[in-house]
């Protein structure tokens, strides 16, 4: 048996314990840092499985800003004083069998294929090329099915609107109140004024890349909201109010702007969504950048929760 064969082994055996302890353990905080611990060693098998976009996918949003979302919610569920107690077992007794038959349903395909597995990856590979995409996931996304991509980016702001719905009537227009997150101190101060020029610059080479390699507008929409919540968390800056006019043109500049290249195929190529010939690449390009600056704002001001009373200005 080869040592990759072995290391394939212990990363499977790894995901079940780290998951069977999520699913177990009575302590919420405990429970959510063992699903970001699950996210980022379930990015490591898709990496083995070359799957790279989904792993960097998994890594950015799986293990880390819905991380950060859930302890935001333990957080403030401490805060409101709601009890604690863990889930009963009559309940994790229905819901095992229930994960359990998902379970059962997605490994049996893969484990009982049919004699001639249907793709339509030389369809895609050949299509492709007139694009000038490197990258056929970015294919994928932006060609073959960008109108899901599209609605995609409509349902992160719908989801925004929803948590802004959760604040009083006066507050509406006012601040997120991201104080539920570790206290500022000098190490946190130290790493949010060190790190976000690095993590900037990474964010535009993941987007930039997403064309030609695994990368994307997710990825670094997710990075650049990382590091703006680094800095607000540290304190070095306020989380600005809703009702800022700035703020909202940058939640609907990368929506806005697929949308209207989508109704420009109309006219220029016979169909919505589609791309004149010679022009697929530049205005897939051009998307990619609106939408990734769009995806930070949206992921950070999820994470930042609902406009609260106390900061409104």
């Amino acid at each position: 048996m080869s040592a990759s064969s072995v290391f394939d082994i212990c990363l499977a055996v790894l995901l079940l314990g780290i998951g069977a302890w999520t699913i177990i353990v009575d302590n919420a905080f405990a429970a959510v840092i063992g699903f970001v611990v699950y996210g980022l060693s379930l990015a490591i098998a898709w990496v083995r499985l070359s799957a790279v976009d989904v792993a960097l996918t998994e890594a950015a949003i799986g293990g880390g800003m819905t991380g950060m979302l859930m302890l935001g919610a333990v957080a403030r569920l401490r805060l409101a004083r709601v009890d604690g107690a863990g889930t009963r077992w009559s309940v994790r007794l229905v819901a095992a069998p229930l994960c359990a038959l998902i379970a059962a349903s997605l490994a049996t395909p893969l484990l009982f294929p049919p004699p001639v597995i249907p793709s339509l990856a030389p369809t895609v590979t050949q299509n492709l090329v007139p694009t000038g995409l490197g990258n056929p996931v970015a294919g994928v996304l932006f060609v073959f099915r960008s109108l899901d991509t599209l609605l995609e980016k409509v349902v992160l702001l719908l989801a925004l609107l929803g948590i802004w719905s959760l604040a009083p009537d006066g507050a509406w227009g006012g601040q997120p109140g991201l104080r539920v997150y570790a206290q500022p101190n000098s190490t946190l101060t130290f790493l949010a004024q060190l790190l976000p020029p690095i993590g900037i610059v990474v964010a535009i080479y993941m987007c930039w890349v997403g064309a030609k390699d695994p990368g994307g507008a997710f990825q670094g929409g997710t990075v650049l909201a990382a590091m703006w919540l680094l800095v607000i968390i540290a304190g070095l800056e306020n989380v600005p109010s809703i009702g800022q006019p700035w703020l909202r043109a940058l939640l609907v500049f990368g929506p806005l702007l697929f949308l209207v290249i989508g109704l420009a195929g109309l006219v220029l190529a016979n169909a919505f969504l589609a791309y004149p010939p010679g022009y697929a690449k530049p205005m897939i390009v051009a998307v990619e950048v609106a939408l990734t600056l769009s995806i930070g704002v949206v992921l950070g001001l999820l994470a930042a929760g609902p406009p609260e009373l106390a900061r409104r200005q």
